[in-house]
């Protein structure tokens, strides 16, 4: 585990969680030593990139606010350019537990995109109402195309092996909800083999959700324009070097 650790780039995209994001980079330095963290500050206009790099972390400053995809596909780059093989994605409002890392760095020894699953036995996590049935809808049509059961295809909380950094860093799409939907359509049409493990989710240690109740009732739709684009997309194909292992 201490060399998966080493070889791994926790990556945490941040828009404005000065109130948590320090706190966050320390738990992961305690409970995962010899990893690297890279905190992408997304245009913030707080001190989220201050308050980062008094925790220890490397921190990227992004001119405007792009996005959990555009942040994560600089997080993607820099972890090609830095000779990282696995990168995993920690939110900064504290709501992943960073135990869950060596889990899921662990299931990727044998597949190339691990993700934590809310839904899938673990915890006490719910969503209701339109997101919810949105969530379900892509879960059956995601896990037809990756070949495997998925039950959390919008978790934010993944790792990524080193054919899928390489795909990302050139690939990882940007839009609404491609981070997470459109981003496994890609790797799946890529050839790249995707697995779930369950996991707990906390509540957040500060800042503002990115969901509210008007917001919710519009996913089912955006939901389902980010998976019509991703299948509209011509695929990608891996380029060639390691397999898990």
């Amino acid at each position: 585990m201490t060399t998966l650790l080493t070889d791994t780039l926790i990556v945490m995209p941040a828009f404005n969680e000065e109130e948590s994001v320090a706190a966050v980079v320390a738990e992961v330095f305690s409970k995962l030593p010899g990893v690297s963290v890279l905190v992408v500050d997304d245009g913030s206009t707080d001190e989220t990139a201050s308050q980062a790099q008094i925790a220890g972390a490397t921190v990227i400053r992004l001119p405007f606010n792009l996005g959990v995809g555009g942040a994560m596909r600089a997080g993607f780059k820099y972890a090609l350019a830095h000779d990282f093989r696995n990168v995993v994605q920690v939110d900064s409002d504290g709501q992943h537990d960073p135990t869950g890392v060596t889990q899921l760095l662990e299931e990727l020894r044998t597949c190339d995109l691990v993700l934590g699953a809310r839904f899938a036995g673990q915890g006490d996590y719910t969503v209701r109402g339109p997101r919810r049935w949105a969530m379900v809808v892509l879960a059956r049509i995601v896990s037809s195309l990756a070949n495997t059961r998925l039950s959390d295809t919008t978790s934010g909380f993944r790792a990524t092996g080193p054919r899928a950094v390489r795909l990302f860093a050139e690939h990882y799409p940007a839009e609404y909800l491609g981070d997470t939907i459109e981003s496994l359509v890609i790797a799946a049409r890529a050839g790249c083999t995707i697995r779930q493990i369950p996991v707990a989710m906390r509540p957040r240690a500060g800042g503002i959700p990115s969901h509210n109740p008007l917001k919710s009732a519009a996913y089912l739709g955006r939901a389902g324009m980010a998976l019509l684009i991703a299948l509209m997309r011509p695929r990608v194909p891996l380029t060639s070097g390691a397999s898990p292992s």
